[in-house]
């Protein structure tokens, strides 16, 4: 180990930056939000490093440097494009002692400076040495990934509660195993989730809990799936994913995203199609609260977003009934994922100020829509669910006044590989079914934004021939 890592404290402590162009920036930025006096001496500044000098972060001395400069300095960056310059004051710094960095120049530093995943009051910082600063890069990019924006905030609520921990739990086995079940459990989940106050009770209810016993309660994670593309997970999806102890998951959630839940979790089928259940909603429910309330860690997944469409407030409804603790993770919905792939705007300054989601499901033979809604100037139609009921949704559409030559599109099992987008009118829309084997996941889109597919359509499938 070349390199010892160790953390500054550099509050109020004067730093000096020779240097003030582009390559200075970055470096004058981390010292400010680290809390140093921020000396930058120069010839002349950039934009950026000149404004922050009119806002009075940092002091600017306008001259070629000097050894004087150095005066009073407990740390020094030499951010130059003149090697003579920055040799000079790495040799002068050393000299003095004082740690010194000299950008893209590991042989003249003392100290180097590494990539930093910022949870404050958690850091991490990524070093190669100085060997490659892309890799460096790089890492810190996964890890972002990994770790919850939110988790200073978990780390915080600990160093609060440390001392009345070391007087619940004197034993220092028993404290151990205390933390890391706050750090693997709801309280965690709490706070990531923005439910600080809801954490800091169940901290405290462990913490009183006079049998000493930690109790071993589960929860629900919520999840919204996205369109079909993996990609499109969010950070907070992927990692409750990869943590749930149980998932149950719907038809519509692509095969490629199941695989991404923990190999050891156990899965189970729920989905839903048209007439179809392989579970009633009620019955999805209390399964929820008996597997939660079996202590295990349930994963809902579901395609799209779980708000629209998906049911997912009824079943928060009974989980907060129950008394089961839960979040709720967003996913990208199926119309705004489909339509993106299939560059299709859904409003557009030119063509739509609005865009309405309804559901396309059948009652009765015929569709229970407000239809005067839909029947809006400007405005784009995205029907989830609808394939099954396109002749009576066209029919009405143009029965209500809507144009039969307004554009319209289908697009299948959007943002996946098997992607496929059939353009039409509202005319000739219900022969494409007929035509080709539109399969589902199929969102119907409806407007003049329909249009613009030929002109943005970027996304191209492997193997798409069509």
């Amino acid at each position: 180990m070349r390199f010892l890592p160790v953390f500054l404290d550099l509050v109020n402590r004067p730093c000096l930056v020779v240097g003030g162009g582009v390559i200075a920036t970055r470096k004058i930025n981390r010292l400010l939000k680290a809390g140093a006096e921020v000396t930058v001496v120069a010839p002349e500044l950039c934009d950026e490093v000149q404004s922050l000098c009119n806002d009075q972060k940092i002091r600017f001395v306008a001259a070629d440097f000097s050894s004087m400069h150095l005066d009073s300095m407990v740390l020094v960056i030499a951010a130059t494009d003149d090697e003579d310059i920055n040799r000079q004051v790495s040799e002068l710094a050393k000299s003095r002692n004082i740690p010194v960095n000299v950008v893209d120049n590991p042989k003249l530093c003392s100290f180097i400076m590494p990539s930093v995943v910022d949870r404050n009051p958690v850091q991490i910082a990524i070093s190669t040495g100085g060997a490659s600063p892309v890799l460096a890069r790089l890492l810190r990019a996964r890890l972002e990934t990994m770790i919850p924006a939110s988790f200073g905030r978990l780390a915080e609520l600990m160093g609060k509660s440390r001392e009345l921990v070391r007087k619940r739990f004197p034993d220092m086995n028993e404290r151990r195993r205390f933390w890391e079940h706050i750090l693997q459990g709801p309280v965690a989940e709490m706070l990531f989730a923005g439910q600080g106050k809801a954490a800091l009770k169940t901290l405290e209810q462990q913490l009183n809990d006079e049998s000493h016993i930690i109790s071993n309660h589960g929860e629900v994670y919520l999840v919204g799936g996205g369109p079909g593309d993996p990609d499109l997970l969010t950070f907070r999806a992927l990692r409750l994913m990869q943590q749930a102890d149980v998932v149950l998951y719907d038809r519509l959630v692509a095969p490629e995203i199941v695989e991404l839940v923990r190999k050891d979790a156990e899965r189970i089928y729920v989905g839903k199609e048209r007439n179809q259940h392989a579970l009633p909603q009620e019955n999805i429910n209390q399964m929820l609260v008996r597997l939660a309330r079996e202590g295990k860690r349930v994963l809902r997944l579901k395609g799209g977003d779980p708000f629209i469409f998906g049911r997912g407030g009824e079943e928060i409804e009974t989980l907060s009934a129950e008394g089961i603790p839960f979040q709720v993770v967003p996913g990208i919905t199926a119309a705004g994922g489909c339509a993106s792939y299939a560059g299709i705007p859904l409003t557009h300054r030119d063509y739509a100020q609005s865009c309405i989601f309804v559901t396309g499901h059948l009652k009765d033979g015929t569709m229970n829509l407000n239809w005067n809604a839909l029947v809006q100037p400007k405005q784009t139609i995205a029907v989830y669910m609808g394939t099954h009921g396109l002749e009576v949704l066209c029919s009405e559409l143009i029965k209500r006044g809507l144009p039969e030559n307004t554009p319209a599109a289908i697009v299948q099992q959007g943002t996946t590989q098997q992607q496929r987008v059939y353009i039409g009118t509202l005319k000739s829309l219900p022969e494409i079914p007929k035509q080709y084997e539109v399969k589902p996941p199929s969102m119907i889109i409806i407007g003049e934004v329909v249009k613009l597919h030929e002109k943005l359509a970027w996304f191209e499938p492997v193997g798409n021939t069509d």
